[in-house]
């Protein structure tokens, strides 16, 4: 199997700075993660306070420790750094290959919804951001590899579209049906097409920070050399 990860981000309106942060990162024992968070608020502040969960995150994972032990880590630190008056969000995602499962760490009352070839869930529990309450725990899910799975993260600029310039609620099934009929080859068209969706609802004027990530198991040939891709658009 190969793992494929996609994402699509965009600043607030007239913004020129983001308070989402994303980052992908190798495993040491083979393997990527996905790292999305959400600064507390918008501009220069909030995009400092992601950028530095994330960085920090990151750095943790690529020393080999646990996605759940990770989450608690940067929360002490931020927790102590800004005495608990900022919050962020936290999400990570991992194709984990020495445990051979995808692990899920939630710290964000946005959803992870993951699509296999038998079901498609939606992890939704409520749960805190990190920062501001002392006895955080993220919420870990843990599922086996299953070739075709496909799991999709966003931030709450996502979530929210719409309401600001239209009233209109964001359909969650939209989003569901992009996941339904798109492949795990189809990371970058998940996320690229979920995010336009998101602005369509804001008029082309995004009301917050958005950014959706979306990652996939594909079945790739044992065969083949196992080369290594990235890829990245940067517009300006």
């Amino acid at each position: 199997m190969k793992i494929r990860v996609g994402m699509a981000k965009i600043n607030k309106y007239a913004m020129q700075h983001c308070g989402d942060s994303f980052d992908i990162v190798e495993r040491p024992y083979g393997g990527l993660s996905a790292v999305i968070a959400d600064g507390q608020g918008n501009g220069l502040a909030a995009h400092h306070t992601s950028s530095w969960v994330v960085n920090k995150a990151a750095s943790l994972i690529a020393d080999g420790a646990r996605d759940g032990a990770v989450a608690r880590a940067v929360h002490d630190y931020l927790y102590a750094m800004k005495d608990k008056k900022v919050s962020c969000t936290l999400t990570v995602l991992s194709a984990d290959l020495e445990s051979e499962t995808v692990v899920i760490s939630r710290n964000s009352n946005c959803p992870v919804i993951v699509k296999t070839e038998e079901y498609l869930t939606v992890y939704d529990d409520s749960v805190s951001p990190i920062g501001v309450n002392r006895h955080m725990k993220p919420l870990v899910y843990e599922l086996p590899f299953s070739a075709g799975m496909v799991l999709v993260s966003y931030t709450d600029g996502i979530a929210h579209a719409g309401k600001k310039y239209t009233g209109s609620v964001m359909d969650m099934k939209k989003i569901i049906s992009i996941i339904e009929s798109s492949s795990p080859e189809d990371c970058d068209f998940i996320a690229k097409s979920i995010l336009e969706y998101a602005l369509l609802l804001d008029k082309e004027k995004a009301g917050d920070d958005m950014t959706v990530v979306a990652m996939g198991l594909a079945e790739s040939s044992s065969e083949l050399p196992k080369i290594e891709q990235l890829s990245a658009s940067y517009p300006f």
